[in-house]
């Protein structure tokens, strides 16, 4: 079955950069979009990032905007969230999800599913 994981979190000093990794496996197939998503103490999860299945679609939140860039290499089934110009309020554990609500990447409100693991990422100041 579909499974998504997270990796590339990290401990990294404000100004510098982190590549988050999001695997897919199983039904890949079954995949419209991948978002990133990300959750900090006390804070509600919001959403960062998302990228259609063909790489035509990609959305960004304003806060990150600039800053992040989502890409995907089909041929590893893999997402990829570069993440420049790191801030504190950057901080929270990061999630990737799969989009099963049309159209995909419009917004991150709506039926995601498939979440992954999480992975930290920690900017100090």
């Amino acid at each position: 079955q579909l499974q998504l994981v997270e990796s590339g979190g990290g401990l990294v000093q404000f100004g510098g950069s982190l590549r988050l990794s999001c695997a897919a496996s199983g039904s890949t197939f079954s995949i419209n979009a991948i978002g990133w998503f990300r959750q900090a103490p006390g804070k509600e999860r919001e959403g960062v990032s998302c990228i259609s299945s063909s790489g035509g679609s990609t959305k960004y939140a304003d806060s990150v905007k600039g800053r992040f860039t989502i890409s995907r290499d089909n041929a590893k089934n893999t997402v990829y969230l570069q993440m420049n110009n790191l801030k504190p309020e950057d901080t929270a554990i990061y999630y990737c999800a799969v989009d099963r609500t049309p159209p995909y990447c419009a917004d991150f409100v709506g039926a995601w599913g498939s979440w992954g693991q999480g992975t930290q990422v920690t900017v100090s100041s």
